[in-house]
């Protein structure tokens, strides 16, 4: 088993990184492999819709996108961390998100995924809802925990005294460890879901 982990926030040593540090190791002690990309602090630029990458299979933009593309490939999860600013996830990880899930075209069906969000105080079930729709477009199931996936503090370091928000964080990792072992062995003895060819339509035909 092996989980990609995104950190949204520009902190490298944050309160983001706290919170998924309290997954990793719980992911570590269940012999799951993880794989970190820091990238809220990095110079991402988001989809200018070119469409350049379903000719290519990569972004046109050669940045931590295509870096990070493989390792989403061949990752049985992802766990996507952001703080919060204005009630959304911080921006330079949305332009990430739109075109890693955009420019990727292998199927991410079946794939677990798992939103983490970090506030001083309001604003977390919006980026919540916000980072979930990533998965659910794609076929993830969404991983859940014993309430929504939040850690609270300003401060870097904050966090660590929010001791129901890192017990969140350590239910979510067994739980997300659970589905996909258990999506693992589905595999094997029965496959994947049956896929219909897609009907795309749009509002005015």
């Amino acid at each position: 088993m092996k989980v990609l982990m995104i950190n949204g926030s520009p902190h490298a040593r944050g309160n983001t990184a706290l919170a998924l540090d309290e997954m990793r190791r719980v992911f570590d002690e269940n012999g799951v492999k993880t794989e970190y990309f820091h990238i809220g602090s990095q110079a991402v630029r988001g989809c200018i819709a070119c469409g350049a990458c379903k000719t290519t299979g990569r972004c046109a933009f050669d940045d931590a996108v295509n870096e990070a593309a493989p390792a989403f490939e061949t990752a049985d999860g992802l766990v996507v961390g952001s703080p919060v600013y204005y009630a959304s996830a911080n921006a330079t990880l949305v332009a990430f998100l739109d075109r890693l899930f955009f420019s990727t075209g292998f199927d991410k069906a079946m794939k677990v995924g798992a939103a983490v969000v970090v506030a001083r105080r309001g604003g977390c079930s919006a980026t919540f809802d916000e980072l979930n729709k990533y998965f659910t477009i794609s076929g993830m199931p969404v991983a859940s925990s014993q309430y929504w996936n939040s850690v609270h503090g300003l401060a870097p370091g904050e966090a660590s005294q929010d001791a129901e928000g890192l017990q969140t964080m350590r239910t979510l990792a067994r739980n997300m460890t659970f589905l996909m072992k258990s999506i693992a062995l589905g595999r094997e003895k029965y496959g994947l879901p049956e896929k219909e060819a897609p009907t795309p339509t749009h509002f005015i035909r």
